[in-house]
């Protein structure tokens, strides 16, 4: 049974909250005909036009609201439903507030042609301006939401959740029959494949999306918790100069690279454990996937951020692709845009070495990954929690703090591939790693890494310890990076690169 954009707004908002914008359709050029299929609809759906609009509180956050109504003409789009859509779109920019849009529709209105077609150009055009100006923009996809609606502002969100069985689609499948004469594949446009697809965010029902809403809000809105950031700043976070802390007593760069390998040492799903307002996000929302990323809204210790990473558990069989990089730029590209910061965690044993990784631009999209990171116009904290391992490793490297677990370590190769390309054997691997100065240690004296964060000795023997206390360093990274403009933060992210590996000054 299809939810109406009444029973959408009254399980989303809180109770009584909602304030209608709207005011009677515009008049638009039509044939008696239309006008009585008009009536109609109006009749049938109870609504007016084929989307409501207005305010609401989400749990207590202020947002603006549009919501189709599949019951009017199947909630198709037209030039009055567009203008009524796109004065929405203005006014909760002009207003600053975050919108969220429910999408259910068969696509542009065949009774008003290409010129309702066209109307997808203006809705686009009104929410890109609303993204640019900063203010969050959330997607909840309904059951249908297909052509030009799908592909305009229905596939815009910073976030993009589904209701579950939900057709999902381009082509209508009635419309793909009577061009094609056969049925589209089955399974193809329902909501639950494109989430596995890396196409929308998730598959949840209304009440769900409200809780996940909420979190993304508080996320978005880059305001931190007081109460915990004044706690993480007076027990971790006093000064901004880095905290030194020694390799463990007797462990060298090649026992950190053993140490980082075990199966059960603590990776980035072990540190989101201990993180508040998680919100999970999938996928490039452009139709890929990598299961060796992570990718969240969170906040550590209080401090709002997008978080993004390399995921152990997920590094089993596969190595990282260009997907994951794309997921990557998504993320930047998420925290850029609303103006909150990011973290990336670094943990992987290295890009793919394939045929298809090649051919699907794997160099390129880590040079842009890495060109993206140096000019990123938020703050950025980049943390080395295990394997650091090639190009996949480098991608996710420059930022305005650089964390290190005290066993993790950063190599253009393993060290048993650099010993394959000095010696032509793999025997003097820990020879190549001591030289080549890879341990967490080293990476601080030579002004890679800003601050060590112990492990008491190795994080897999007390993994839920070091999550906290690494979480902890996050959150307080986070704090001290938010009292600097972010021009300075980019110069000095630009001059800190600039300066790498030359002789210190003797001024």
């Amino acid at each position: 049974m299809r939810i109406s954009a009444r029973e959408l707004l009254g399980q989303l908002l809180d109770i009584d909250s909602f304030v209608s914008w709207d005011r009677p359709p515009i008049t638009v050029a039509a044939t008696m005909r239309y006008r009585e299929v008009l009536q109609k609809a109006a009749v049938a759906a109870g609504t007016d036009e084929s989307v409501l609009t207005g305010e609401g509180l989400l749990r207590g956050h202020r947002v603006a609201v549009i919501a189709c109504e599949f019951g009017f003409l199947a909630g198709s789009i037209g030039v009055a439903a567009a203008e009524r859509i796109v004065s929405a779109v203005e006014r909760a920019t002009e207003l600053g507030l975050p919108l969220v849009a429910s999408p259910t529709s068969g696509g542009t209105r065949m009774q008003e042609g290409t010129l309702a077609f066209v109307q997808m150009v203006k809705i686009a055009g009104a929410v890109a301006a609303h993204k640019a100006a900063g203010h969050p923009y959330l997607v909840y996809l309904r059951n249908p939401t297909m052509g030009g609606v799908f592909a305009s502002w229905g596939s815009l969100g910073h976030m993009t959740f589904a209701e579950p069985g939900a057709l999902i689609g381009f082509l209508g499948p009635r419309v793909y029959r009577a061009l094609y004469g056969h049925p589209f594949p089955e399974g193809v446009q329902i909501a639950e494949n494109l989430y596995r697809r890396g196409v929308i965010d998730g598959v949840v029902t209304v009440p769900l999306f409200r809780r996940i809403a909420h979190r993304a809000l508080s996320v978005f809105s880059g305001v931190p918790d007081s109460v915990v950031a004044e706690q993480d700043r007076r027990s971790f976070g006093r000064t901004s100069a880095p905290v030194r802390v020694a390799a463990s007593d007797g462990i060298s760069a090649w026992e950190s690279v053993l140490i980082s390998r075990r199966p059960d040492r603590p990776g980035i799903r072990d540190l989101l454990r201990h993180v508040t307002q998680r919100v999970p996000l999938s996928g490039t929302g452009q139709g890929e996937s990598d299961r060796t990323v992570v990718h969240a809204l969170a906040r550590f210790r209080g401090q709002p951020c997008v978080v993004f990473g390399h995921d152990r558990s997920g590094q089993q069989d596969d190595a990282m692709g260009p997907a994951a990089l794309r997921e990557a730029r998504r993320s930047m590209a998420l925290a850029e845009e609303l103006r909150i910061p990011l973290v990336l965690v670094i943990d992987t044993v290295g890009a793919s070495l394939s045929k298809e990784a090649e051919e699907r631009g794997l160099a390129p999209e880590i040079a842009r990954c890495i060109a993206d990171l140096v000019t990123l116009d938020t703050p950025t904290v980049s943390v080395l929690l295990g394997q650091g391992t090639g190009g996949g490793a480098l991608a996710l490297l420059p930022a305005d703090r650089v964390l290190a677990a005290t066993n993790a370590w950063l190599a253009p190769l393993p060290p048993e591939g650099a010993s394959a390309i000095v010696y032509r054997d793999i025997a003097h691997a820990p020879e190549l790693a001591r030289a080549q100065r890879i341990r967490a240690a080293d990476l601080q004296a030579d002004g890679v890494v800003d601050r060590i964060v112990p492990e008491f000795p190795d994080a897999a023997d007390e993994p839920v310890e070091f999550a906290r206390r690494m979480v902890a360093a996050i959150g307080a990274e986070l704090a001290q990076l938010r009292a600097h403009p972010d021009a300075d933060l980019r110069a000095l992210r630009k001059a800190r690169y600039r300066r790498l590996g030359l002789p210190s000054s003797t001024d």
